[in-house]
């Protein structure tokens, strides 16, 4: 049996990214939290038996300065080109990234996993997994 699909969960907030963890789990997928982008970049090395990295989620307040924004290009090459998927403040404005997705504030946990879509199923083969991330709010 394939290990369940990977996501990562970028977050400052620990009960935020317990919250979307639990949600997610439910749903079938290995939920991994990390608190800053130098622990994302670590998960790159993380157990290959855990399977492949299908998203990572990000909490605009979880990056703590320009640096580690610019840290995200390489986050997402050692991963393996996830879509990325960021939750910003709701007046503030969006750092520049790359992501495939911006989710402002306030949103909830549901629609956020409702937005990793097709990437957050279970028992779906690689090749039928597209880079677009479907968003339903």
């Amino acid at each position: 049996m394939s290990p369940p699909p990977r996501v990562i969960l970028l977050s400052d907030e620990h009960w935020a990214r317990a919250g979307l963890r639990a949600e997610l789990r439910e749903r079938g997928v290995d939920a991994v939290g990390v608190r800053d982008v130098p622990e994302a970049l670590a998960q790159a090395r993380a157990d290959a038996s855990r399977g492949r990295v299908r998203a990572l989620v990000i909490e605009q307040h979880g990056l703590a300065d320009e640096v580690e924004a610019a840290m995200l290009p390489r986050v997402r090459t050692r991963l393996g080109d996830p879509p990325m998927i960021l939750l910003a403040h709701a007046t503030r404005e969006a750092p520049a990234g790359p992501w495939d997705v911006v989710l402002r504030r306030p949103v909830s946990i549901g629609e956020v996993a409702d937005a990793l879509g097709r990437d957050a199923r279970p028992n779906e083969t690689p090749d039928q997994l597209g880079r677009h991330v479907p968003v339903r709010i």
